[in-house]
Formats: structure tokens, sequence, C-alpha cells
């Protein structure tokens, strides 16, 4: 039985190797938030996140508090938007993303994530009005996050819906131009997406969960740099099996504040997510555990290959400390975010391509990655169908959140801030896609997705 003792044992590993809790993140269910009238529905959906959220900031840092662990953010997701404001008369859905965002601010969380479609087999028309509105709505709120499912294994990909999103991946980069285009950091676009992911900006409450859940991310990846350099130059199977031990502590740390945080808040506990979840701090990064592998230089051959070890090895501690083991679970590659991946992308080691390669292996996919603020939209739409691909193909969760940074060139910078970092302007094939995007139609689903 988990308790207290257990958590203390990792202090040196919160004190020295920056392992936290990442967020503590509320699930809820806005389907009784249905209304024709949307002014009503907008209230309504204000009034159901506090009521159930109200005190969630503060039974976070309660447990901080008293048992000594960093829990860095206090989140919200709720049911994909689309599917709410359906019900409603109206075309404008800003309005609810508003909503969103005035209850965020009440309960003091710092995001909210489910201004969400998901449109993998076709949009219906609140689908495609939600994504029409998500440049208005990321880039005139301050927490509201945004997703949208553009394919998966069972369904093919939406080629329709991936054309429209290079489009307004370009709009809400030039509406928050002042700030690098930064509002694209709010947006991700999936394949495969989870339903219980707690980590934003993709996260959203499914349509198949509870009224409500507490689900908890867990992070890390000093604690296993700090691990494997106590076994450099062992055999492979020697640093997977300390990998996976690190993470069976770290995951068991994770049930317990996932479990105490639902007690308190009277809330069904749903799942542990164990994601190895750079920040732009020295010490917390994903790049220089694949250094600390043996690798001159994130990027360079073989990083695919440690990418795959790591990845693994999360997942099976993982699921050895709990059952209750969900959303992403594995390692991130989010660029701007990971310093270590920052200093391989100024090198020219660490390129587009790689990391497309490396997405094949890891948990999500092409993320935080500036890209040349003039790139065409259709090029975007085509690095969006070439990682929905992977997805589909490998039946695993991929994403995409790319930030054509406005004025800027290859050799450029963009500053984004806090736990977003810095990202320098990474090239992109100048040769167009144009004529694929315009095909338009959907994607089939591979031969796999015929399981039944």
């Amino acid at each position: 039985m988990l308790n207290q003792k257990e958590i203390l044992s990792t202090l040196q590993m919160i004190d020295q190797q920056h392992l936290d809790i990442r967020t503590i993140t509320m699930g809820i269910s806005l389907f009784s938030c249905a209304e024709v009238d949307p002014a009503k529905a907008c209230q309504k959906i204000y009034d159901k996140i506090c009521r159930y959220a109200q005190n969630l900031v503060q039974v976070g840092e309660d447990i901080e508090s008293e048992f000594g662990i960093p829990i860095v953010n206090k989140r919200i997701s709720v049911t994909p938007m689309a599917l709410v404001a359906a019900a409603s008369n109206t075309e404008d859905y800003v309005p609810f993303a508003k909503a969103m965002d005035e209850a965020a601010k009440t309960c003091g969380v710092n995001f909210i994530g489910g201004y969400s479609a998901l449109v993998q087999k076709g949009m219906t028309l609140a689908d495609e009005r939600l994504i029409r509105s998500l440049p208005e709505a990321l880039s005139t709120t301050e927490r509201v996050c945004g997703s949208v499912n553009v394919g998966s294994t069972k369904a093919g990909i939406n080629m329709d819906a991936v054309k429209l999103l290079g489009y307004t991946v370009k709009d809400l980069a030039a509406r928050t131009a002042e700030s690098g285009g930064a509002g694209c950091s709010k947006l991700v676009i999936f394949c495969n997406a989870v339903e219980d992911n707690p980590f934003m900006a993709g996260a959203f409450h499914g349509a198949g969960e509870a009224e409500k859940v507490i689900n908890v991310g867990v992070s890390g990846p000093g604690v296993v740099h700090s691990a494997i350099k106590q076994v450099k130059g062992q055999p492979f199977d020697v640093l997977a099996e300390t990998i996976k031990k690190t993470a069976f502590r770290v995951t068991r740390m994770g049930q317990l504040v996932a479990q105490e945080a639902a007690k308190r808040l009277d809330t069904p506990f749903g799942i542990v997510d164990l994601s190895l979840a750079p920040t732009p701090a020295v010490g917390d990064s994903v790049a220089r555990i694949l250094e600390e592998m043996g690798l001159e230089t994130c990027g360079t051959h073989g990083t695919t290959a440690a990418l795959a070890l790591l990845n693994d090895a999360v997942k099976k501690g993982g699921v050895m400390a709990s059952s209750s083991v969900g959303g992403l679970s594995g390692a991130f590659i989010p660029v701007s975010e990971d310093e270590g991946m920052i200093a391989a992308a100024k090198s020219g080691v660490l390129t587009l391509d790689k990391l497309e390669a490396m997405t094949c292996v890891c948990s999500v996919g092409l993320d935080m990655i500036a890209v040349p603020g003039d790139t065409p939209a259709s090029t975007i739409s085509a690095i969006i169908a070439d990682e929905a691909a992977i997805g589909m193909i490998n039946s695993k969760t991929t994403a995409v959140r790319l930030i054509p940074a406005p004025g800027k060139g290859v050799g450029d910078a963009v500053e984004l801030g806090g736990l977003f970092g810095s990202a320098p302007i990474m090239p992109v094939h100048p040769e167009s896609a144009e004529d694929f995007i315009a095909r338009g139609g959907r994607i089939p689903a591979p031969i796999q997705s015929l399981k039944n």
C-alpha cells in the first residue's frame, strides 16, 4: 500500500534532479451544459467548471506543502467543446472559449483544455465552426488550449480537416505575431488522441469518461538522467532495467498524489501519466538522457534507437507501479521546452526530418517546433499529414504543435517564455506540397484497422 514513507524516499530526486508532479488535471464533463440558447450554455459551462474545480488549486497546494512534492500546475480539461456547442443556435463559438477562460481564472488554474473537435472521419457543422474559430478563440483568451483529432488507425486521416488546419495555424500565428506566434503553442493537432491526457495543450475530457475525474502527470527527466549515469558503459539490457526501476519509483509517487487529490476533492481517481516532459531548465532534458546513453549530440545516428529504448522502459516501469497508468506515458520531445534539444537544433544536428523519425517511437510527435513565418499553409498541412500517417499506421498517438513565427527565418529564434522556452527557427523543405493537400477527401484506414 502506498504511504508517505515511500514519498520521502524520493527527496533526493525532488531536491536535486527536478522530479515533480507536472500537473494535477481535473476532467469535467460538460454534456449537461448543452443548450439551444448559447448565452445560457456559456453560463452553465462557467458555473459547472467553477462548482467542480473551485478547490482544485488549494488542494494541490496543500498536498505540495504536506508531502514536500512540487506540484507545478493545476489544470482543467473539459468535454470537446464542439460536442457541447453543437446544440446551440449560433455560428459564433468564441463565447464558449471565453466562458472556459473566465472559469479557469476564477478557479486559479493556469490552463484549461478541451476547446477541441474530433474529426478523424468527418466534420460536423459544429466541428468546422470550432476549427474556424480557433485563431480568434486562442488569441483572445489567456488560458484556453485547443486540439483537433484529424486521424485514427480505425478511421484514416481527414485530409479536408488537415488542409483547413494549415490555414488555421497560419492565422493563429499572425494574430499573435507580437509574441512570436505563441498562440500556436496552445493548439495541438492529433492522430489517435487519448481521452485521459492530463498534459496541455492537448488535454480534453473524453466522451467515454466519468462525470469528473482526477488525472495526474508526473515528470522526471533529471531523475532518469542521474540514474543512467550510474550504469555508464553497461549493456543495453542493464540500461533498460535501470530506467524501468526509476520509472517505477516515480510512478508510485504520482499515484499517491493522485489518490490523495481525488479523495480530498471527492472525485474519482483516473490515471497517472508518467511522461518525461522536459523544461528549459538545465538538468531537466530528454535530449541529455539520450546523449548520456552514448550519443555525442541528440539527432545523430542512433538517436531513434536510444529514444525507443527510453520510451519503452518508462512505460514498463510505470505499468509495474500502477494499474492505472494512462494518458501518453513515455518521453516527450518538445524542442523549445528542452535545453538539450534547443542546443542540438541550433547546431544543425537535430533536424525536422530526424524529429519526424523520432516520433515513430516516442509518446507524441512534432512538438513546439518553430518554422519560418513564410512557410505556406500547404506545407504545414503536409507536415501534419505526415505525422498523422505515422500515428495511423503504427496505432500510436502522434501530434503536431508548430509555430510559424511571423517575420522570422532560419537562424533566428523566438522567445516563448516560461515553460515554453526558446525555439530556434528550423528549416522546412521549400518544395511544394500544394497539389497533394488540395486533393482533399480522406486517406483510408490501413488494413490493420480491420480487427473485428
